[in-house]
Formats: C-alpha cells, sequence, structure tokens
C-alpha cells in the first residue's frame, strides 16, 4: 500500500486553513478540541462527496432508495440496539497530570503494529502495568484502573433537567433506518433484497479524539442498510465490498492507497458477525477510511423483542414473508474528505519551477472553472460576459477579481479548480479566451462562442 503524503498533517491541515476549506471550531474563544468549522470550499468538497455517494449508491443503485431519520430518537432505541449497554471504549487516566487517554490508543502508541481493539479491561490493566507504559503528557507511570467509557451523548427533554426525559445524540445513522423498515416496506411496497441509505450527522463522546478531522465530536456518515432474505445465495457482503471500494477509487482514491482489513473475532462490535475495513495510509499512520459489517438480524431481532413489532419482509422469489438479513457498507464523511486532500495535494517541479496542486478528480472540484482576465478596468466588463455565460451551464464558475494572472493560476492549482479561462486584449479582436489545464498547464485559444461546448467535451465525465 501506497500513499501519496507529500505533506505533512500539519502543512495539510494550514494549507486547508489558509484557503478556507476547515477552520478550527470557536477559534475566537480558543476553540473547542476536535469541532471544526467548514469554509465555502470546505462545504462545496463535502456537498459534492455526499452527492457523489447518493448518486453512486442510491440514485443510479436498481436495489436502494433514501431516508432522513431524526436525530433524537426514543431511548428506546439505543437499550434494545444494546448501545447504551455496550458501546463503550477503555478509559484511564493518568494520576499524576490528570490527563485522560483511551486504553487501547495508549498501547498502539508505543506498540503501533499491535491490534488490541476488543481486548478486555483486565487484559489491557495487565499489559500497561507489564510493559510500564509512560503517561504521553508527563512521562510518568501512574494510571487509574483501566474503565469503560460510555460514548452516547446525554441531553435531557423538558424544562428542568431532573423532570426531563432522558435522550441521546444518536452515535450512528443505522438505528433510524430499522425502525423505519415497515414504514418504507408498506410506502414503497418494497420486497427483498433492497437497501435503505441515508446520510446525516451523528455524535460520539470520544475520550481521546483527534488527528484534525480524523476523529471528532460529531461527524456525517453515509450509510447504507442492505436487506436480503437468509434463502439469498448472494453473497452480497462481497458485493457491496467491491462497491464499496470502486465508489472510494471514482472519487480519486488510488487502488494502492488502500488496504483491506478483516476484524478479528474478539474485536467485532457487538451488533457484527463480521466486518471489513477498507485502512488508507495517512501521514499519522494506517487507519479505518470505511468499513462494512455483517450485522445478520441482530438489530431487527432487537427491536422485535423490545418494541413487540414483527419485521418480516416478502422475498421476492419466493413470496415468503422471512426476517432479513442486514449487510452494512458505512463511510465518514471528513475522514474520505481528508483522505482525498491527503491523496491529491501534491507538490511539482517543472522546469526548476515548484508549484503545489490539489488535483482533485473533476467530480470533487470545488470550481470546474474560473474566468479571469488581464486588466480589471478595460477587460473586466468582457470577463464578466463570459463568467455569466457559464454560469447559465452546468458548470461551477468563479468570477476571478485578481488581475495578476500568476497569482490566479498558483491561487486555484491549490484549491482545485480545473480551468482557468483568461480574457486578454487579443480578446477583444478575435472573441477568443486562454483555457488552461490545471494538471497539464497547457493553454489552448478557444472561442467564446464555443467555450461552453469545450468545456462540455473536456468535462465529460461529469455531464
Amino acid at each position: 500500500m501506497q500513499a501519496n503524503n507529500a505533506f505533512s498533517m500539519k502543512e495539510i491541515i494550514n494549507h486547508l486553513k489558509d484557503f478556507g476549506f476547515v477552520f478550527q471550531g470557536s477559534e475566537i474563544y480558543g476553540g473547542l478540541a476536535n469541532t471544526w468549522d467548514y469554509g465555502h470550499l470546505g462545504v462545496v468538497l463535502k456537498n459534492k462527496i455526499k452527492l457523489a455517494w447518493w448518486d453512486f449508491f442510491i440514485k443510479n443503485n436498481q436495489y436502494n432508495i433514501g431516508l432522513d431519520s431524526s436525530i433524537l430518537l426514543n431511548s428506546k432505541v439505543w437499550k434494545a440496539s444494546g448501545h447504551l449497554d455496550s458501546f463503550n471504549d477503555p478509559l484511564i487516566d493518568c494520576k499524576e497530570c490528570k490527563f485522560r487517554f483511551r486504553a487501547d490508543s495508549l498501547i498502539q502508541h508505543y506498540f503501533p503494529d499491535l491490534n488490541c481493539d476488543g481486548w478486555s479491561v483486565e487484559k489491557l490493566d495487565t499489559f500497561i502495568t507489564e510493559k510500564q507504559l509512560k503517561c504521553l503528557n508527563c512521562q510518568k507511570f501512574n494510571f487509574t484502573k483501566v474503565r469503560q467509557f460510555q460514548l452516547m451523548f446525554e441531553i435531557n427533554q423538558g424544562l428542568l433537567q431532573d423532570q426531563g426525559n432522558k435522550l441521546y445524540l444518536r452515535p450512528e445513522t443505522a438505528q433510524g433506518i430499522f425502525i423505519n423498515l415497515n414504514n418504507i416496506k408498506k410506502a414503497y411496497n418494497k420486497k427483498l433484497p433492497f437497501g435503505i441509505g441515508q446520510i446525516g450527522k451523528s455524535f460520539r463522546n470520544e475520550i481521546t479524539p483527534g488527528n484534525f478531522i480524523f476523529r471528532t465530536l460529531e461527524f456525517e456518515q453515509m450509510e447504507l442498510e442492505f436487506f436480503y432474505s437468509p434463502e439469498d445465495k448472494t453473497n452480497w457482503f462481497q458485493y457491496w465490498l467491491a462497491e464499496m471500494t470502486k465508489f472510494i477509487e471514482s472519487l480519486g482514491i488510488a487502488k494502492d492507497s488502500y488496504q483491506l482489513r478483516e476484524h478479528d473475532k474478539e474485536e467485532l462490535s457487538h451488533y457484527s458477525l463480521g466486518t471489513t475495513d477498507v485502512q488508507y495510509q495517512f501521514p499519522f499512520g494506517t487507519k479505518e477510511l470505511c468499513g462494512i459489517a455483517n450485522r445478520g438480524s441482530f438489530d431487527l431481532v432487537k427491536h422485535s423483542e423490545a418494541s413487540k413489532t414483527k419485521f418480516l419482509v416478502e422475498d421476492r422469489t419466493t413470496n415468503k414473508p422471512v426476517m432479513p438479513l442486514v449487510v452494512e457498507p458505512s463511510m465518514g464523511i471528513e475522514r474520505l474528505f481528508l483522505a482525498i486532500i491527503c491523496e491529491n495535494l501534491v507538490q511539482e517541479e517543472i522546469e526548476s519551477k515548484k508549484r503545489i496542486v490539489l488535483k482533485l478528480n473533476p467530480l470533487l472540484a470545488p470550481y470546474h472553472v474560473a474566468v479571469a482576465s488581464l486588466n480589471k478596468k478595460k477587460l473586466g466588463p468582457k470577463a464578466q460576459e463570459v463568467f455569466e455565460l457559464l454560469a447559465k451551464s452546468c458548470i461551477d464558475v468563479f468570477f476571478e477579481q485578481k488581475s495578476e494572472i500568476g497569482k490566479v493560476y498558483n491561487y486555484h492549482d491549490q484549491i482545485g479548480t480545473l480551468y482557468c479561462v483568461t480574457v486578454d486584449y487579443q480578446t477583444l479582436e478575435d472573441s477568443k479566451v486562454t483555457v488552461r489545464n490545471r494538471d497539464t498547464m497547457n493553454q489552448e485559444r478557444v472561442e467564446i462562442n464555443s467555450l461552453k461546448k469545450y468545456l462540455y467535451d473536456k468535462l465529460n465525465i461529469i455531464f
């Protein structure tokens, strides 16, 4: 596995802040750890990732439909699903400096090749003690015992905290799909197999979030719950694993930049019969990018028992009502966002000159085209005409106010714009503009009347 990783995490973070992709949350008040705000370019990139997922998994897939379930669910949902009892991380505190860690993360800092996911608290305790692992903050060895830490954010509904109903911010979007299965089946007359997908916010009270936007308290998920009959002989797990990798490659992540890792039995989530992660080589190490889980009938059985509701769906082949099995391809938008930046932010040296360029896939480029002019006062009105011509098309276009064309090219290279269209003095004579390609830096003269068709042809991957 070989990722680009041309830049350190510090350089990537600075680039995304300087160019208005991502900002520290609550920055003027000293920030709030592991919360992030997205500027215009970050919003556009996130929205294009979501649109690409929706098109791939929902709009253009014969099996699937969408849902947008509530963030707040009845607390009985989380009791039935097992999250209130099983959705925990191992917590350990340094008695000297009061710094708090995930015990497994502490171990993996010193032993990065050791997989301790799923270890019991006793095994984690024993290992930390035997190896005399030191606090990452004060370098002392004086820890509390490892204990389980509830990851769900608890809130209260009502005027007074002690009089309200206890609720939780959802830690995943999947449960909203499971409890709506009968509604979807009835409303759309669905028979097995079919999938229900949704994009939405989730929240986890992480002990040690970090690595920029990789692990945060608030994040967005793109999840598909695919329901099929126990009698169905198709290997839907492998089918959706292949579709998931095909999707991330379509976003510009190279095949040799990721690897698949199957979970050991002891590290499986409480609902999973089998899980495979897609791991990406980030600058801070090889980490989970997305994954697929075999949830079996766990969730539907639990909700059926707790709510006294039957979840039976007809098999389109046998017409018999059955309790479906489920596979779940799940992706976090922020992790995909970060991997896409890490993969495509590159530094090139051409004719002894260096340039930084964000070589985003055309599907994701914030702007397809930037329109500029060599003189804002004399050529600006003509450039405005060109901009308005393209703005009425399907092309994402930006009107550039700067007239120093070298700075224009440099700026748009670094934010991923595919083409720069320049109005110059010759344009007033021949009605042609100069079109510059981001990746090759080649320039071509194109008639304004033909410009829209020219760009449509160049962007045929999109249109």
